[in-house]
C-alpha cells in the first residue's frame, strides 16, 4: 500500500503554525497564546503517533516509519526566523519538547519500547542526569521514558511538578504531547482568521 506525500505532515502545515505566531502578539501567559503553542506542539505529537500506530498496525515497515519520522523532524526542527526574540525562545521551547518526541518515536520504531523500568524510573534518572549536567544522558532516559508512552503505559503528567524548569521539563512536556496524541490522535484544527 502506497501512502501519498506529507499524509502525516508537511512543511506547508508547519509554516502555517509559524505565521500564525509570527501575525498574533504572543504573551504566554494568556490562555489563547497558551493553547497555540501547545496547539502547534500537539499537532506535531499528532502526526508522530499516526505514523507510529501505522507502523504498529503494519501500514508501514520500519525503514518508511523512519523516513516519515525523518521527514518529519527536519521540518520542524529547522531554524525559524522571528523578528520578535520572545517568539524566537518560545518557538525554540516548543522544537526543544518535539526533539524528545521524534527520537522516542524512532527508537520505538528500531528497537521497540524500553524492556525494563517504568516511565517515572526513567524521568526521575534524566532529571538527575541534568542536575549533573549530563544532558546526553539525560535526554537518553527521556527517550526510553518516550518509547514506553509510545507502548501505552501511563505517564502521570504530575511528574512535571517535581521537575526544575530546564531540558527535562521541556522533554517530558513534549512526552505529554505525545501521550495525549496516542490517545487521541484527532488532528488539531488550524483555526482560520476571523
Amino acid at each position: 500500500m502506497s501512502n501519498p506525500p506529507g499524509e502525516y505532515y508537511t512543511a506547508e502545515r508547519w509554516q502555517n503554525w509559524i505565521d500564525r505566531l509570527r501575525d498574533e502578539e504572543i504573551d504566554p501567559e494568556e490562555e489563547d497564546s497558551a493553547r497555540l503553542l501547545l496547539n502547534l506542539q500537539d499537532d506535531t505529537a499528532i502526526a508522530v503517533a499516526k505514523i507510529i500506530t501505522d507502523y504498529d498496525e503494519g501500514e508501514l515497515d520500519e525503514e518508511r516509519a523512519r523516513d516519515e519520522l525523518t521527514d518529519i523532524q527536519e521540518v520542524v526542527l529547522s531554524d525559524v526566523a522571528f523578528d520578535d526574540e520572545e517568539k524566537s525562545m518560545l518557538i525554540e521551547g516548543v522544537q526543544t519538547s518535539l526533539m524528545c518526541v521524534f527520537y522516542a518515536a524512532e527508537e520505538y520504531v528500531v528497537d521497540g519500547p524500553a524492556d525494563e523500568g517504568i516511565i517515572r524510573e526513567y524521568i526521575t534518572a534524566a532529571a538527575d542526569a541534568e542536575a549533573e549536567d549530563d544532558a546526553d544522558a539525560a535526554l537518553g532516559y527521556c527517550v526510553q521514558a518516550g518509547t514506553l508512552v509510545l507502548a501505552g503505559e501511563q505517564m502521570d503528567i504530575g511528574l512535571t511538578d517535581d521537575l526544575d524548569f530546564g531540558l527535562v521539563a521541556e522533554w517530558v512536556n513534549g512526552l505529554d504531547s505525545l501521550q495525549t496524541a496516542m490517545q487521541d490522535p484527532e488532528v488539531v484544527e488550524e483555526e482560520k482568521p476571523d
